[in-house]
């Protein structure tokens, strides 16, 4: 039985007093893996930002992992966040610090306090991207690939059920794209985490097909097919 983790109803999404996205209605179900698409300044980031809680939501009602949009204050926001990983373009890895306390920086600031098992969950998570040697590296040390597979790391260190990734293969070669894809629908499919990725690769969503949302004149359109022009 198919068990949603995302639901917005009759959703209208603002930033500030700006209408970017009218009458959203959007299930995403556990373990799905989901492309949102469409032009730039059509509402993905918009859309993202409503479901992780940056956008708060005024009109319709809406759920992500168990947490009504709606009612949804900043003393809620950190706990959505907590079943939630986010995957950036940009990688956002604290350039300061090797891996390893990046990593051990996002379980403390979630409430970890027992140092056997952050390092424990750390080795979890490295193992899961591929790179457990690499622990000790600085981000610079890091090819953009590498880099992009530990903020993946970051994304799972609270087993999450639902993985939001903007433009995780924006900044990559094709090669290393393809490397991040096949991660992220393994992700998916081994721990049942529905992941939403925003791009607008279309080589890449051509490459890896999965169901498609489209974001296009102030609507999000749902099982999208694309034009490749």
């Amino acid at each position: 039985m198919a068990e949603p983790i995302i639901e917005l109803n009759n959703v209208n999404i603002y930033q500030g007093n700006n209408l970017i996205l009218q009458d959203v209605n959007l299930t995403v179900n556990k373990g799905e893996f989901v492309y949102l698409v469409g032009k730039t300044g059509t509402g993905k980031s918009s859309l993202l930002k409503t479901l992780y809680g940056e956008l708060p939501l005024t009109e319709g009602d809406g759920s992500v992992a168990g947490f009504s949009l709606r009612s949804l204050d900043w003393k809620k926001v950190p706990y959505l966040r907590r079943t939630l990983g986010v995957v950036f373009q940009d990688f956002q890895l604290l350039t300061d610090r090797n891996v390893n306390d990046n990593l051990k920086f996002v379980l403390r600031a979630t409430g970890w306090t027992d140092e056997k098992l952050m390092d424990e969950k750390i080795m979890d998570v490295l193992d899961k991207v591929g790179l457990k040697a690499k622990g000790f590296k600085m981000p610079f040390e890091l090819s953009g690939g590498e880099q992009q597979r530990i903020d993946i790391a970051r994304a799972l260190l609270n087993s999450p059920k639902l993985i939001l990734a903007d433009e995780p293969t924006g900044n990559l070669d094709p090669e290393t794209s393809d490397e991040i894809m096949s991660l992220l629908f393994q992700i998916s499919r081994d721990y049942n985490t529905a992941v939403v990725m925003a791009s607008h690769d279309y080589i890449v969503v051509q490459k890896f097909p999965a169901r498609m949302i489209r974001t296009e004149r102030g609507r999000v359109v749902d099982n999208a097919t694309i034009s490749m022009q």
